[in-house]
């Protein structure tokens, strides 16, 4: 009987799986509508004592978007605010949504991503994921990788679609 071989494991692919990546925290919408007079005006004063009699420490090491849900005007002032007394417990905050959220987050991890070991060998990029990746992750992860890989691929490594080759 012919043995089995693998080739995939046994080849020079390098995959990267973003959601290997994926840092653990609780991800948090802190809407400020409720602190606003009748979900309208942003009273500084009352504000600001919500501001300092907050227990900011139920966000430990949470990672937090701030937003608020209703048509208010916002100072950019109110959001700093809170961010002084956040972010002394938080692993990262941004003004948005969750996909915002995640997107900045993936940034920062792509941003100082090593990449030496991907210089002219083939790549995967790891396609499916459990856990919440934004697209956009991917487009910052294939324009760091195109200036030293030798190709990219996306996908799994049984069915992969080709994305890019260098011409070397």
């Amino acid at each position: 009987m012919k043995e089995i071989k693998n080739r995939v494991a046994k080849s020079k692919l390098i995959t990267i799986d973003l959601e290997d990546y994926y840092p653990q925290g609780k991800r948090f919408v802190f809407d400020i509508k409720d602190w606003l007079f009748q979900e309208l005006i942003l009273k500084e004063k009352d504000f600001r004592d919500q501001v300092q009699n907050h227990d900011w420490s139920q966000y430990q090491n949470y990672f937090v978007a701030l937003t608020c849900s209703v048509d208010a005007i916002i100072p950019s002032w109110a959001y700093l605010l809170i961010t002084s007394q956040l972010s002394l417990f938080t692993q990262r905050i941004v003004v948005g949504n969750l996909v915002e959220l995640e997107t900045a987050i993936f940034q920062d991890i792509i941003l100082t991503l090593p990449i030496d070991a991907y210089k002219d060998k083939p790549i995967i990029i790891k396609g499916c994921s459990n856990k919440p990746i934004p697209e956009t992750a991917y487009i910052q992860l294939i324009s760091k990788l195109i200036p030293v890989a030798k190709s990219v691929m996306y996908g799994e490594a049984c069915s992969t679609v080709p994305i890019f080759k260098s011409k070397k």
